[in-house]
């Protein structure tokens, strides 16, 4: 026995001379087996990155379904505003109803027109549903759409994030909040952090157990951790707030 254990340290001593030289030799040996082990965070998922934020986040994000938010390549600035503005404060049947109505001003037609919309009677907006002050925002945004300060589709794909914002908030109606939502759903920009949101302030309350909500500025520090994948946090955090059984994607 006594020999058996002898003969034993006598080949761990070789093996880690070995290995020594080995690393002598190729310095970058063990450097390679550690990056097998552990991904770096560039190669982490939206998913990943969150989850190892801390276990509340990880749990959250494995009892709901995976982000699914795609860009829309067929996004016309314009007609996605002009609809923003019509559901503002309106229950989502009731603003489904009004803007069909609206939309039916302009039979045959897939598209908005801004050079319509601004010739359009007043009258005939309200007599579809929409408030004088939704009236005033719709027409703005036409005759701003005209004049270049909303973007077109492919110089939004050009512009940074709040480059966007400071262009769509120029618009009567169109508020910060309006341009996240058309940012993170509509464009696909994965790093919206939309603080101002009741939704996500709640949903962060309720995965991490605080009592009282925080406030934006306090959820503007705390979203650091996230980037650059904030949009996929808020998105968890409005998924906190749906029913274990009916988990649901979409504005919240």
């Amino acid at each position: 026995m006594a020999k058996k254990i002898k003969r034993l340290k006598v080949q761990r001593r070789a093996a880690g001379k070995k290995r020594r030289e080995d690393l002598r030799e190729n310095p970058l040996l063990g450097r390679e087996q550690s990056t097998a082990r552990k991904p770096s965070r560039a190669e982490l998922t939206p998913e990943q990155h969150l989850a190892s934020s801390d276990p509340k986040f990880a749990a959250l994000i494995a009892r709901c379904r995976p982000f699914d938010v795609k860009r829309n390549d067929s996004l016309r600035p314009f007609d996605a505003l002009a609809e923003s503005i019509a559901y503002q404060q309106l229950s989502g049947k009731a603003a489904a109803t009004i803007f069909g109505r609206v939309r039916a001003l302009y039979p045959k037609r897939k598209w908005f027109s801004p050079e319509l919309i601004i010739a359009t009677p007043d009258e005939r907006f309200r007599g579809a549903g929409l408030s004088r002050s939704k009236t005033i925002a719709i027409k703005d945004l036409a005759a701003k759409t005209l004049d270049g300060t909303v973007p077109t589709r492919g110089a939004l794909d050009r512009m940074s994030d709040e480059e966007i914002i400071a262009r769509l908030t120029a618009v009567r109606g169109v508020g910060r909040w309006t341009a996240e939502m058309l940012l993170l759903f509509d464009l696909g920009r994965l790093d919206v952090w939309p603080v101002h949101d009741y939704g996500v302030r709640k949903g962060y309350a309720k995965t991490f157990g605080k009592k009282e909500l925080p406030t934006p500025k306090e959820l503007l520090a705390i979203g650091e951790r996230w980037r650059p994948y904030r949009s996929v946090a808020a998105w968890y955090f409005w998924r906190a707030l749906d029913s274990p059984e009916k988990i649901s994607a979409g504005r919240a």
